[in-house]
């Protein structure tokens, strides 16, 4: 009962988190789950994540659906080619050792933390009367698919800027795209992982129904909070930096 409790406000703070200051907050789904949920195998840890950002993404994703900016076309290109690198991602990362893929997992938190503290692109105009490079799409979407599946997270911080790049998109449409890829790249991970064993499906949906809640929170409070964004992504950045410390400080110990 304690652990249905602590991951329902762990997927609540990262949704939350997420509508608040955008891109990156779905990183620390793997070390709540560790540290506060007590899901003490990182592979399990990671495999779960990947099922709750995976169901998140989805969700999230249906009311820029229906504001129409998901395009389609590039969203499939963009998926398929990702799923095939996040199958091969998590399926290289179920071989790495535990201790050892988490050290790298905190390397990878203070490089979002620092993208996020950089300031964001510009809107570009959509180049209506070119074609859609897919090719470029399925290439771009290869990579961030396989650091995806390798990582067991969303990678929003890597999808959003390269769809704006790959699929000459406006911040916009590659916004309300990425969750589509996202959500597969998600699922795709959670299932390898799941052919392991390496699921915890309860937690995984206690994480998701705080996150709904969370969600709805977060983006009410953004629009309140939106002239303090650059101060909230400080303030986020840091504590991503921090966790990604205690990371590295406990895998040290564990060796």
């Amino acid at each position: 009962m304690t652990q249905g409790i602590a991951a329902a406000l762990c997927g609540g703070f990262v949704s939350f988190s997420l509508g608040l200051v955008g891109g990156g907050g779905s990183i620390l789904a793997v070390p709540l789950i560790l540290y506060v949920v007590g899901v003490h195998n990182p592979h399990i840890a990671i495999g779960t994540a990947a099922l709750a950002v995976a169901a998140s993404a989805y969700i999230n994703m249906i009311p820029h659906a229906r504001a129409g900016h998901v395009r389609w076309g590039p969203a499939f290109a963009f998926a398929a080619s990702g799923v095939l690198g996040a199958t091969l991602g998590s399926t290289v990362g179920k071989l790495v050792d535990g201790q050892k893929l988490l050290t790298y997992f905190a390397f990878l938190m203070c490089f979002v933390a620092f993208l996020m503290l950089r300031p964001r692109p510009a809107a570009t105009t959509t180049a209506a009367t070119y074609p859609t490079p897919y090719s470029r799409l399925c290439g771009t979407g290869l990579g961030a698919g396989s650091l995806s599946g390798f990582f067991g997270i969303g990678g929003g911080f890597l999808v959003v800027p390269g769809l704006m790049f790959a699929g000459r998109m406006q911040i916009v449409d590659a916004i309300g795209t990425s969750l589509f890829a996202v959500g597969s790249f998600g699922l795709t991970t959670a299932i390898n992982y799941s052919l392991s064993g390496q699921v915890d499906w309860l937690v995984a949906a206690e994480f998701v129904g705080g996150g709904v809640v969370g969600g709805l929170l977060g983006t009410r409070a953004a629009s309140r909070l939106a002239r303090k964004r650059g101060a909230l992504n400080f303030v986020f950045s840091a504590m991503i930096i921090s966790v990604a410390a205690y990371m590295l400080y406990h895998a040290w110990q564990a060796q």
